[in-house]
């Protein structure tokens, strides 16, 4: 490497780092060196380290000191991550909480821009994250803040209690913390009611939960029963637990049963997102109780936030946000991803994220990325995956399965045991097809609601064309394109475009989730080289 090449190489932060595909495309870019990276995960961290073996790997992104790692590696150039970020929505009527922990995330990705000033920045995300569903909820602390940066704010429906679980007296409840803290129960106490509740519309399902969790339940009410309070919520928590009680007495069918421990679990949700509202000191504008009972709470989008903190004039980024395709940038599936970027607007006045060199006339297909591994009989189990697989010479080989291709030895090559219903269904499934195209019979005794399944479920790939996002495979049951089995953790690796000599770690679950939450290298290199154009014509430090 000569002195002119050695000035152009930056120093990279990693947040959120996953199994690795960020760092991997940025190292494969020939023009970053990884520093640090950040990840919570056990197994995911134990894949990064593997596979990162001279990068300085942490956990808890949250107790960071930047200013200790830039004492110890002196200024970082880049800080690229993917923290996680989930939309508020109220149609799942599931949740009994209201404020999902991963949006806090995007603040601690924040904090390092702000702290460690790199000159550049990439932020990858679901497609989701610059619509409106994305949003922080707003505290009175951090109201000056908000109202400082001219982020804009609006009501958002927080509903606190179905319209037919509704009783007179519950907006008041939920108004009065000690009152919130006196009828609510541990976290462990509502989890045993509500794990059965999950499956309330499904009767094989809800009755196998009662059976399965009976002696969790039989605790439960046995330590409730001391409750002898006159009131509403009292007399509906006694109702619960008598319906239970009967149905192991042979006394009460569950369908009733069903019915009768809903309300319990609905107060307790409310409950819940009520205490929520106390600790985190939100600001509520209103409460209606016109069609349940909603709380709106003032909040503010998640992106409107990073724009505007991070290209304010205390941080001056110019930042450009796109929805990308990775079958663009080479990889064999059409995956989107919202991915935002940001470089000092004193090395640039303007950004834009890489046109990619593929279209829909020349994407790659799942056959360039798996079809050479079509005859190589994957195993089951971790212990038989130590030492891999052999792989034979193969001399037909797509350009693209030559790039992926960089090992003799194949690992990861393990598939999950398959069942003789999902068999019949494998079978009965063609190229293209999904759970859908199976026949009612065939469909009986899997979901809770058929109609509902996603098109991603048994789905047979198509060799001819680009698969959709690889999300944990294992969990859709996607199914190979000829063979009548799963698709192993490196096929789905490959489909990514992981080459084969990045190793997976931890159980075969994992695996399969690691893959499914990774980058795709090929995508996250197209996107280092563009940052690197940009900042080469700036210049750079040499490398410490």
């Amino acid at each position: 490497m000569n002195s002119s090449e050695k000035r152009r190489m930056y120093k990279v932060i990693d947040l959120f780092a996953g199994a690795g595909g960020l760092s991997l495309g940025f190292e494969q870019a020939g023009k970053y060196i990884i520093k640090v990276a950040f990840e919570n995960n056990p197994a995911m961290q134990a894949t990064y380290k593997k596979n990162h073996p001279n990068v300085d790997v942490r956990g808890d992104v949250c107790a960071a000191d930047y200013k200790k790692i830039i004492d110890e590696y002196g200024s970082i150039d880049i800080v690229i991550g993917g923290p996680p970020c989930q939309g508020f929505s109220n149609a799942n009527r599931q949740k009994s909480h209201a404020i999902n922990q991963n949006n806090l995330l995007v603040k601690e990705y924040i904090r390092a821009i702000q702290e460690l000033q790199p000159k550049a920045f990439v932020m990858e995300n679901v497609s989701m994250l610059k619509s409106d569903v994305h949003r922080f909820f707003l505290s009175y602390g951090d109201k000056e803040k908000i109202l400082n940066y001219g982020i804009k704010t609006s009501e958002i429906p927080l509903l606190l209690l179905e319209k037919d679980c509704f009783f007179e007296g519950a907006e008041e409840i939920s108004k009065n913390q000690s009152l919130v803290e006196k009828y609510l129960w541990t976290q462990d106490d509502f989890s045993i009611l509500n794990v059965i509740y999950k499956f309330a519309k499904n009767h094989k399902k809800f009755e196998k939960a009662l059976v399965k969790h009976k002696k969790k339940l039989l605790s439960l009410i046995s330590k409730k029963e001391y409750v002898d309070e006159n009131g509403y919520i009292n007399s509906v928590n006694s109702d619960a637990f008598n319906a239970i009680r009967f149905y192991f007495e042979e006394k009460l069918d569950s369908n009733e049963v069903a019915k009768r421990i809903k309300n319990a679990v609905c107060i307790q949700k409310m409950l819940n997102k009520s205490k929520e509202i106390f600790d985190n000191d939100l600001i509520v504008s209103r409460y209606d109780n016109e069609n349940g009972l909603v709380a709106f709470i003032y909040s503010y989008a998640v992106y409107d936030y990073l724009k505007a903190v991070l290209g304010s004039p205390q941080n001056e980024y110019v930042i450009t946000d796109k929805v990308i395709c990775a079958a663009d940038y080479g990889a064999p599936q059409k995956r989107m991803r919202f991915v935002v970027l940001g470089v000092k607007k004193t090395i640039s006045e303007e950004i834009a994220l890489p046109v990619g060199s593929f279209d829909k006339n020349n994407y790659r297909k799942v056959s360039d990325a798996i079809k050479d591994l079509e005859e190589i009989n994957p195993v089951y189990d971790v212990e038989d995956d130590i030492h891999g697989i052999t792989l034979p010479k193969e001399e037909n080989l797509s350009d693209l399965a030559k790039k992926l291709r960089d090992s003799n030895i194949l690992r990861n090559h393990i598939i999950t045991k398959t069942t003789d219903i999902a068999m019949a269904r494998f079978k009965a499934i063609s190229e293209g097809g999904n759970f859908h195209s199976l026949s009612d019979e065939m469909k009986e005794n899997t979901y809770t609601d058929v109609k509902r399944t996603q098109n991603t479920i048994y789905l047979r790939l198509k060799y001819d064309e680009p698969c959709g996002t690889v999300v944990n495979v294992r969990k859709s049951m996607w199914i190979h394109p000829k063979k009548n089995r799963a698709v192993s953790v490196r096929e789905a690796a490959r489909l990514q475009t992981f080459p084969d000599s990045f190793v997976f770690c931890g159980s075969k679950d994992k695996q399969y989730q690691q893959v499914g939450n990774a980058v795709p290298p090929m995508m996250a290199k197209a996107i280092a080289e563009k940052i690197a154009s940009v900042l080469d014509k700036q210049g750079s430090d040499s490398i410490d």
